[in-house]
């Protein structure tokens, strides 16, 4: 007889881990305990030597679905205990504290079941799940992940749900969220002035959207808005109290087969769309011209129902609905029930809500399959707060992210915490949550930064943050270039250490000269750096104006390449501010560049929402191998896109077909892409690179440039597990800062506590 601790960290906790052990070690005839721990389980148990090596080699190899073991060490201690049984101990609070916590599942098929079966105590129960499904991340308030630190914890279970839960064959079995209609949370409706109404509160939810009504919606991370997807005015209708004109609908599909009606679907997306995550997917229409109403590109953002009361919404008869994330304008997703009948009065005609509450909001999650492969757009729930690992990651820091799609990065020795997404930072609702979700993840992950990172610009509120508390707290404070981050954060998500050639294109990011960068190709690693190429700047006629009204880019690329600028009512105006560079900078942006094309063709002249004129460019690109002219030349290598547009504005003054001179740019930027790479990669021996920038959320871009890539010798890299765009950037900005200060520890220069370098 021996006996053996063993300790387990990784998603050990919320994921039906210890039930699973507990039957394991009965197949092994091994005896003991097991517990939750501030940092994840830990067992004692004894038994011939021969059964637990079986165990400790079965249990890896056999672990739940959602449970993932990041370190395994077993230690022999002396003598058995005599223990006479196997029990699950109360969880431990430990001094250090380094759990996983899983994120929220969908809907588990065994649950959706029993939600159907009229027979099953839980039929039609909203709040069904079992230790495969359910609330996780959202519900909880602290570590270890015990039923008492979560929103359960005021809803005792009853005789029945306890028996289950102290059942070793049940599934749920220490399931902490385990409740039924005897003993859990309850959904009930309020019409639109917020009186509670008698009855079954999903089916008044369900009537008064069948008579057109515009529903919120009380999900897993916050409030959504539904409404019917047809007629369009009532989608129209939402618009309107919404304010939001033009920026696509994300529907809810009731099944596959609904999905599959209204859009293409590949085998790696159905997969991802009914997978345990239930993010939103980005497909193609079936139909490109229809929908219009809820989505004036090619695609369709699509999820299925991810909870059991989204299933009894969209009951038997309901194929589709829209269902889009519950806030005002520029501000955080609503997650209170107070909240939601203060502030959507008037946007909504009816609330479906209830009293299970939301400790930590967290929209859904947007992905694009590429090439099979996921390819984020929005990282939020079913993902989040998974790690990021880095390699030889040592002490504990803060990345700040930057302004639009903000996020930030907390690390723990190798692991990187990348928040959920927290929106644009440009209001004080907005920069609250932050500040609120900056405080949760550091008391969930028991970090406490020791040093910090931003981006470059002065005038980022997460900039402002970050040397506030660099100020307040004495802490180091590394600021990073934006790009640099870009190109780190792509290195980072496929554990690249470097040197790479990055091709990083967005919209702006400040310059390491002060100018506003966003076309380039860098060379370097985490440390440093240095400009291998860019594009011809383009003036941004009115600065930020010009990133609404894109007319503006137009005008400035026809003048720019000599072409007719066109009967623009403000061209005096605009050409006296060229003269004289007033409100006029000069930006190297790829997503102006794109700006301008769409507005010249006559795609989109004003933007309602950031990045309309590029999405309804590649929409509108058909099928062609077809490119233009361009020069390409320097030190820093200069792309000079007047050839181009020379070209372009020729061929749309014949009357040639928009679509195939959309086709005919983007395959240029691909041309101009590759031929800058190759150039990179025979100046320094590099064949590795990374793809970044929001710019790089084109599909039509991106699988031509990967192929092309790789035609030409070289290893392209893009991103998978963290967005291209700036919610990615805090990853980036962690990386860059950990390896300058260490460069910095080792010269000798680290007492400089605010080098803001």
């Amino acid at each position: 007889m021996e006996r053996r601790r063993i300790e387990i960290r990784g998603i050990v906790q919320g994921v039906g881990f210890r039930p699973f052990v507990h039957r394991l070690v009965g197949e092994y005839g091994l005896k003991g305990y097991i517990k939750n721990t501030s940092s994840g389980v830990e067992l004692e148990l004894e038994g011939e030597e021969a059964a637990l090596e079986g165990f400790l080699r079965a249990l890896p190899q056999r672990a739940p679905r959602l449970a993932l073991i990041e370190s395994l060490e077993a230690e022999k201690l002396p003598g058995p205990a005599g223990y006479t049984g196997f029990e699950i101990r109360p969880s431990r609070a430990d001094a250090r504290m380094d759990t996983l916590i899983s994120p929220d599942i969908g809907l588990c098929e065994d649950c959706r079941r029993e939600l159907l079966d009229p027979k099953d105590r839980r039929y039609r129960y909203p709040f069904i799940n079992c230790t495969n499904c359910g609330p996780r991340f959202t519900i909880i308030r602290d570590v270890p992940y015990d039923r008492a630190r979560t929103s359960m914890g005021v809803f005792p279970m009853c005789p029945d749900c306890a028996r289950e839960y102290h059942d070793i064959e049940n599934r749920r079995y220490h399931a902490q969220p385990d409740c039924c209609p005897v003993c859990g949370p309850r959904a009930f409706f309020l019409d639109e002035a917020g009186r509670e109404q008698p009855g079954e509160a999903v089916e008044q939810a369900r009537a008064l959207l069948k008579k057109g009504g515009i529903l919120a919606v009380k999900g897993l991370g916050g409030m959504h808005l539904a409404c019917l997807v047809d007629p369009p005015e009532i989608a129209g209708e939402l618009r309107r109290r919404k304010q939001r004109d033009e920026k696509p609908f994300a529907l809810m599909c009731r099944d596959v087969a609904a999905a599959r009606a209204l859009c293409l679907m590949d085998p790696a997306e159905e997969r991802l769309l009914t997978g345990p995550r239930k993010p939103i997917v980005l497909l193609k229409k079936r139909d490109p011209g229809s929908l219009a109403h809820l989505s004036e590109n090619g695609r369709l953002g699509v999820m299925l129902p991810y909870t059991p009361l989204h299933v009894l919404l969209l009951g038997e008869d309901l194929d589709a609905l829209v269902m889009t994330s519950a806030n005002l304008s520029d501000t955080p997703i609503l997650y209170q029930n107070r909240q939601a009948l203060e502030q959507l009065r008037g946007i909504a005609d009816g609330f479906l809500l209830h009293d299970r509450d939301i400790q930590t909001r967290c929209d859904d999650s947007l992905y694009w399959v590429l090439d099979g492969k996921e390819y984020p757009a929005r990282r939020s729930r079913g993902y989040v707060p998974f790690p990021v690992r880095l390699r030889g990651g040592r002490g504990s820091a803060l990345a700040c992210g930057a302004e639009q799609k903000a996020s930030f990065c907390l690390a723990k020795e190798d692991s990187a915490f990348l928040s959920q997404h927290i929106g644009d930072l440009k209001n004080l609702e907005t920069l609250e949550n932050y500040e609120q979700q900056i405080r949760h993840f550091e008391r969930l992950f028991d970090v406490k930064p020791s040093l910090l990172a931003c981006d470059l610009h002065p005038d980022y509120l997460s900039t402002a943050y970050a040397k506030e508390r660099s100020r307040a707290e004495g802490l180091p404070l590394i600021q990073v270039q934006h790009h640099h981050a870009h190109m780190a954060a792509c290195m980072a998500d496929n554990g690249l250490e470097g040197p790479v050639i990055g091709l990083i294109w967005d919209g702006v990011g400040l310059g390491s000269d002060g100018a506003a960068w966003g076309g380039e190709c860098l060379v370097g690693d985490y440390a440093s750096f240095t400009r291998f190429g860019s594009i011809r700047p383009l003036p941004l006629v009115g600065g930020d104006l010009a990133v609404r009204e894109i007319g503006r880019l137009a005008w400035a690329l026809a003048r720019d390449a000599g072409c007719d600028t066109g009967a623009w009512e403000q061209r005096d105006t605009w050409e006296a501010m060229c003269r004289t560079g007033l409100n006029c900078p000069l930006s190297s942006g790829m997503g102006r560049l794109f700006d301008g094309v769409s507005a010249l063709l006559g795609i989109k002249t004003r933007c309602s929402y950031e990045g309309q004129g590029a999405v309804l460019l590649e929409a509108a690109a058909g099928d062609s191998e077809e490119r233009y002219p361009y020069e390409l030349s320097g030190a820093p290598l200069l792309f000079d896109w007047r050839p181009m547009i020379r070209a372009l504005t020729a061929d749309r003054d014949r009357g040639l077909d928009r679509g195939l001179l959309a086709a005919k740019f983007m395959n240029t930027l691909v041309d101009m892409a590759a031929e800058s790479c190759l150039a990179a990669a025979k100046e320094t021996g590099i064949r590795d690179v990374v793809l970044s920038g929001g710019s790089f959320q084109n599909i039509y871009i991106m699988r031509r440039l990967l192929r092309k890539l790789e035609r030409l010798g070289l290893r392209p890299w893009r991103h998978s597990r963290v967005s291209a765009n700036d919610e990615g950037l805090s990853l980036g900005q962690l990386a860059v800062a950990r390896a300058k200060f260490q460069k910095m520890e080792s010269d000798g220069t680290c007492a400089l506590r605010y080098p803001f370098n």
